[in-house]
């Protein structure tokens, strides 16, 4: 399975973008898609993540802002972010794993749970 990330871009404090994750390779129909994000000198963090039959669950730092959408023709997700704030601001990687090994986003909030990763689209939000 291959990964695309896109959409990053410099935005100013209080707009929305739309990053997208596109999966090629492969169908699948059981999956868990997760966000993650990476700011200069600080470790990678959880975002977000989607289930196959579930709702998206969000980080505490993002609930409200954030939330992933799916294109249910294609296999495309997508990062919705509003309000974004400079401390949004970081590379941000989509990750898919094709075992549902939990029932719990928990254990997805893990970078070790995802066996395909994209490239990774920059976020630059300016105050």
């Amino acid at each position: 399975v291959q990964l695309q990330a896109s959409g990053g871009g410099l935005v100013q404090a209080g707009d929305s973008l739309r990053l997208s994750c596109a999966a090629s390779g492969r169908t699948f129909s059981v999956f868990v898609m997760g966000w993650f994000r990476q700011a200069p000198g600080k470790e990678r963090e959880f975002v977000a993540a989607l289930k196959s039959g579930d709702s998206p669950y969000v980080a505490d730092s993002v609930k409200g802002r954030f939330t992933i959408l799916r294109d249910n023709a294609t296999s495309t997700k997508y990062l919705q972010m509003n309000n974004l704030k400079p401390e949004d601001t970081a590379v941000y990687y989509c990750a898919l794993t094709l075992k549902l090994l939990s029932g719990s986003y928990a254990y997805y909030s893990s970078p070790a749970r995802y066996n395909y990763w994209g490239q990774g689209t920059l976020v630059t939000v300016s105050s």
